[in-house]
């Protein structure tokens, strides 16, 4: 289990840079270009979901990107999407949290979901039984 949790270590760290790179959109989207907070959120969520594919890619899970795993990979990103959503709908209207701090919060009960399904999308069965990749078409990285 060390590789998993080492995994797990990987996973937090990119989830913190993904969050600071979700928040460096989200703020200016918000108070200067002074979008309504969910547009704000929704444009920032997706803008650093590219980022967050080719970290955990590389980093979290040390496999290579390929077409069909970016393709798959917002996937992982729908329940963290829906999870943070509604957290983020729950903490503004009901709570009364303000909204620029309301996503970060919301972020931290979405962690566990996308990691399941994130290593379940990127790390294919056969890497974790130690077989060689099979033939895929990769993502031309320049």
């Amino acid at each position: 289990m060390p590789s998993q949790l080492g995994q797990v270590i990987r996973f937090g760290f990119v989830g913190g840079v993904n969050t600071c790179t979700f928040y460096a959109f989200y703020w200016p989207l918000l108070h200067l270009a002074k979008l309504p907070y969910f547009v704000a959120y929704t444009i920032a969520f997706l803008l650093s979901m590219v980022g967050s594919f080719f970290l955990n890619t590389y980093f979290t899970y040390r496999t290579k990107p390929s077409w069909k795993k970016f393709l798959l990979f917002p996937l992982t990103n729908v329940t963290n999407f829906v999870v943070q959503s509604a957290g983020l709908f729950a903490l503004v209207h009901w709570v009364g949290m303000n909204k620029t701090i309301a996503p970060l919060v919301a972020a931290v009960v979405a962690i566990p979901f996308t990691y399941v399904l994130s290593r379940r999308i990127l790390v294919p069965r056969h890497q974790e039984a130690g077989e060689p990749d099979p033939v895929e078409p990769k993502i031309p990285v320049k």
